[in-house]
């Protein structure tokens, strides 16, 4: 029974923080539409910025999880591994979308909060891209690029889709909570790999070995 309150609280917490921002939402809020008193909230979590670390790690566990089992394979070639580690995360962020709209919301408003919850985070996955372009690179799978550059690329095309997605409609003409989003902006990250980072290039086995 107290792990469906919990989960009734988190869920309460990322739908209003989803629609009404973390700022805009209150602890009573959330006690309501989760259908709890004030005290439980407190019980499970202390208080609303306890909701809130718990989003991004809950979050972020999970998707730097996926970039931990993809590197690993970064041996059998270094574009084969950034596109299925771009599938992967993509997918994770699909089956999560209220959850990834709460986080890049509010990664997207700089606060020092945020800073302090995001600051190891950050690091780690700007290693795992860092390694994969670089290795790349020194296989001659890809271009010679900047690899900052090629991160803040790479992470803006996971993140924009769940931070814009009215914007994303106007140009796509299609949300990330319809049906066919997910293969359909694969294959445009995809083809940033193969033209922008891959630029065409024919890799020798034996460059990877």
């Amino acid at each position: 029974m107290k792990k469906n309150i919990k989960e009734a609280i988190i869920e309460a917490a990322i739908k209003l923080f989803n629609s009404n921002g973390y700022s805009g939402t209150s602890i009573r809020d959330i006690a309501g539409y989760a259908n709890v008193n004030s005290a439980t909230v407190a019980y499970y979590f202390e208080n609303k910025l306890g909701l809130l670390e718990y989003c991004f790690t809950h979050f972020y566990e999970q998707y730097l999880g996926i970039m931990e089992e993809e590197y690993a394979l970064v041996g059998l070639g270094a574009k084969d591994c950034v596109k299925r580690m771009t599938a992967k995360l993509l997918h994770y962020q699909c089956d999560n979308i209220h959850l990834a709209n709460v986080v890049y919301r509010e990664m997207s408003l700089d606060s020092q909060i945020v800073r302090e919850i995001m600051s190891t985070y950050n690091l780690k996955e700007k290693y795992y891209f860092q390694k994969i372009f670089e290795k790349g690179m020194e296989w001659k799978e890809f271009q010679p690029h900047s690899v900052p550059y090629l991160i803040i690329q790479l992470k803006g095309l996971l993140m924009m889709p769940f931070m814009n997605s009215h914007y994303l409609r106007e140009v796509m003409y299609i949300f990330p909570n319809e049906r066919f989003f997910e293969q359909k902006y694969l294959n445009e990250m995809y083809n940033w790999i193969e033209n922008t980072l891959c630029n065409g290039v024919v890799v020798k086995k034996e460059a990877i070995l």
